[in-house]
């Protein structure tokens, strides 16, 4: 559809269901973003290049719908590691742009690119001297013309069949934000342990602070069994801990394999007679370990991509390689309720 300057039709029939009007503004919205993709290029680099440079925040504005989207940019912004709010234009025309600083970076969010309640505060800020940006439709535009970077998202008609309401270009503006949030956010290195840092309350926030120690069962909860012994023994150990794995032993205590849920089904698959054989004939020899007060996010990291496929437990050794606990994935999923 090019730049999506195309109509839908079909939102002009009166017979139309609201599944086909919700499945046509979907795939209208979602053409455009597609189609901003293959139209953005090296002015949006140097705009995140410009921000990255710069030694302040980002004030993120604009005015009705728009407004709406550049509250949420800022607030992608600051919770990505780029500092930023937002400030309604008529705020900032009534004194709020006294906390406009000449190191920081002004993002102006608006269609049209001539929203009078965003023109009247260029003068201002052309003489603090501050980086304009401006996300908007109309690269000619007054806004687009003061600015030092312009994010265009092109002729754009909007998913309603009177081409108005604003929901596509709101909808490409806010994806132009993400993409400048996620560009920075690779550019400064901000890792999970950062994001957790300012989401202390966020199930990832609490994941990252918590460690396996925290969650693993341990003690009398540890299915743990000797290597010399029967099936039967392991198959008991794991039913009665409920965790679908038990931890094997040596004669000195020492970690040397596991059995699993699933390597019981697989042995009942070659051989019945099951109880006859010891654990060592049936367990893996190369458990999966991790230290006790490694993060649960590093616990997870290791399940998911473990080697041919993911996997649910990890046994937790010590130094001498005791094994301390079992860490299943379930916990790590419960990890916000312990917390």
């Amino acid at each position: 559809m090019g730049r999506n300057s195309k109509r839908i039709p079909q939102l002009d029939r009166i017979s139309i269901s609201a599944l086909e009007v919700a499945r046509l503004v979907l795939r209208k919205e979602g053409e455009a973003i597609l189609s901003l993709a293959e139209t953005i290029g090296p002015e949006f680099e140097r705009t995140v290049e410009r921000i990255f440079a710069s030694k302040g925040r980002v004030i993120v504005t604009g005015v009705g719908k728009s407004g709406i989207i550049a509250s949420k940019i800022a607030a992608t912004l600051t919770s990505t590691g780029t500092p930023a709010f937002f400030i309604h234009p008529a705020d900032a025309a009534h004194g709020d742009i006294g906390v406009v600083e000449k190191r920081d970076v002004v993002i102006f969010v608006s269609k049209s690119g001539e929203t009078s309640e965003l023109t009247q505060l260029l003068p201002v800020l052309k003489r603090l001297g501050v980086v304009l940006i401006s996300i908007t439709a109309v690269k000619n535009s007054p806004i687009a013309r003061a600015s030092d970077c312009v994010l265009e998202t092109g002729a754009i008609s909007e998913a309603c069949p009177f081409d108005v309401v604003p929901t596509t270009s709101t909808t490409c503006a806010l994806a132009l934000g993400d993409a400048l949030a996620v560009a920075l956010l690779k550019l400064k290195g901000f890792t999970r342990e950062d994001f957790a840092f300012v989401h202390p309350a966020g199930l990832l926030g609490q994941m990252l602070h918590l460690r396996v120690e925290d969650v693993m069962h341990a003690g009398d909860e540890l299915p743990k069994v000797r290597d010399d012994v029967f099936m039967k023994d392991a198959i008991l150990e794991i039913m009665n801990k409920r965790l679908g794995v038990t931890a094997v032993v040596d004669a000195d205590g020492k970690l040397c394999g596991i059995v699993t849920d699933g390597d019981i089904k697989r042995i009942l698959m070659r051989s019945p007679d099951i109880f006859r054989l010891k654990v060592r004939d049936v367990m893996s020899r190369s458990p999966r370990t991790i230290a006790r007060d490694a993060l649960i996010a590093a616990a997870v990291k290791i399940m998911e991509e473990n080697i041919p496929s993911p996997i649910t437990c990890l046994v937790v050794i010590s130094p001498s390689g005791d094994p301390e606990g079992v860490i299943h994935l379930h916990d790590c999923l419960r990890a916000r309720a312990v917390r």
